[in-house]
């Protein structure tokens, strides 16, 4: 059966509010942590573990692609300006970079859903859970 906090009683509301004071993530914390979005510190915040990942992958990629586009771009200038091996370099780096952009401004359209949706999560939890303790049923709270 499901439990919704309009379900509990006057204490119970308490040590749920308390709770979720303790856990929820912060929207605005969110937004702070979007201005370092290439990184994903704002996924990790939001226990998105698998794509933060990706996007630091992506990220350090880039930032090879980039460090590799720039020293080849100056070897070819001192050997042979006829040569565009760095071009080899720059087409990732361009990729990963608009890959990223992109990924970010849709984080920042879909981060007070992520964040909302994470919030509910963390409070159904603490429901089942302080139903689960008033019924004897679990010792974990």
């Amino acid at each position: 059966m499901q439990f919704s906090k309009h379900d509990l009683t006057t204490t119970e509301m308490l040590i749920l509010n308390s709770e979720m004071n303790k856990r929820e993530k912060s929207l605005a914390l969110a937004y702070l942590m979007l201005l370092a979005g290439h990184l994903g510190v704002h996924r990790f915040y939001l226990k998105r573990i698998a794509s933060g990942v990706i996007q630091l992958v992506l990220f350090l990629l880039a930032f090879v692609f980039y460090l590799a586009f720039g020293i080849s771009a100056g070897l070819e200038s001192e050997a042979s300006p006829e040569t565009f091996y760095s071009l080899l370099f720059l087409v990732p780096l361009l990729l990963a970079g608009l890959g990223l952009t992109i990924w970010v401004i849709v984080d920042a359209c879909m981060l007070p859903g992520m964040v909302r949706s994470w919030n509910q999560q963390l409070e159904q939890s603490l429901v089942a859970q302080i139903v689960s303790h008033r019924t004897g049923t679990d010792n974990n709270f």
